[in-house]
């Protein structure tokens, strides 16, 4: 399980995340919605530790990652997450089958004589045979997410985080998507936390949906509790109204106190 517990985050005098409380249980999908700029991706940045919230608690595995001070302790927990960037984040310069062994030489004690085994057992789970020795430049946009993936789970995370999985990807791709990321909970039994836009994705995959606007949760419940809900600010994002109660501001501006995004 993940637990969050009235986490906080500003920068300087933005405040991003304002006490959000939500939890994942062991083997679910939580999806995490909201418009651009609500703390999503700031959120699981503190999860995995690339932040340090002002205040609030994170328990992973029993343990508060707000409290560890040291670095190798630290380490250690993130070798049990796996991150997938929102743009893949692939190497140019390695090969795919180089790319997805990645993990393996820096974060676990395999062996190298399994590299070969294990990065073609991750590439055939995501749907790709014998790319080994192509580039990334040679990738379309949904083969370099799934390279990305198998990258993500060479190393047997016991949590995936994902950043705008489906983001730039046409809907038979972003569909594609979805479907993977619930055939890797069956298989795998993984922990996930996924950050989107895409309702579509959110209510395919999803145990549980949570809503950030302004910093602040708006609904933690089932994808049939979001398409159910008569809340206005839920209603303005699913259904992708421009007219209700969350404000847009121009790109970039933010007005101190205002806690619509």
């Amino acid at each position: 399980m993940i637990n969050v517990k009235n986490l906080k985050k500003s920068f300087e005098k933005n405040r991003v995340l304002k006490g959000v409380s939500i939890s994942v249980d062991e083997g679910k999908v939580l999806s995490i919605i909201g418009s651009s700029g609500t703390g999503k991706s700031t959120f699981i940045k503190c999860i995995i530790g690339l932040l340090k919230p002002d205040s609030g608690e994170i328990i992973v595995d029993d343990k508060d990652i707000t409290q560890i001070s040291d670095d190798y302790e630290l380490m250690e927990l993130r070798k049990n997450f796996g991150y997938l960037f929102q743009e893949g984040a692939l190497f140019d310069s390695m090969s795919v089958g180089e790319n997805v062994a990645f993990g393996l030489k820096y974060l676990t004690k395999v062996p190298k004589s399994e590299y070969k085994k294990i990065v073609a057992e991750k590439l055939a789970l995501v749907g790709l045979v014998g790319i080994e020795n192509m580039r990334p430049s040679e990738l379309s946009g949904g083969m370099k997410k799934r390279v990305s993936l198998a990258r993500v789970l060479a190393p047997s995370p016991k949590y995936i985080l994902y950043d705008e999985p489906t983001s730039g990807l046409d809907p038979i791709r972003a569909d594609s998507i979805g479907y993977l990321i619930l055939d890797l909970k069956k298989k795998l039994n993984v922990t996930s936390i996924v950050i989107t836009h895409d309702m579509s994705l959110a209510y395919k995959v999803s145990d549980k949906i949570a809503m950030l606007c302004g910093g602040n949760l708006v609904l933690h419940g089932t994808p049939k509790e979001f398409k159910t809900t008569k809340n206005a600010m839920v209603r303005q994002f699913v259904d992708g109204k421009r007219e209700g109660p969350i404000k847009l501001v121009p790109t970039g501006i933010k007005t101190e106190g205002d806690d619509n995004i």
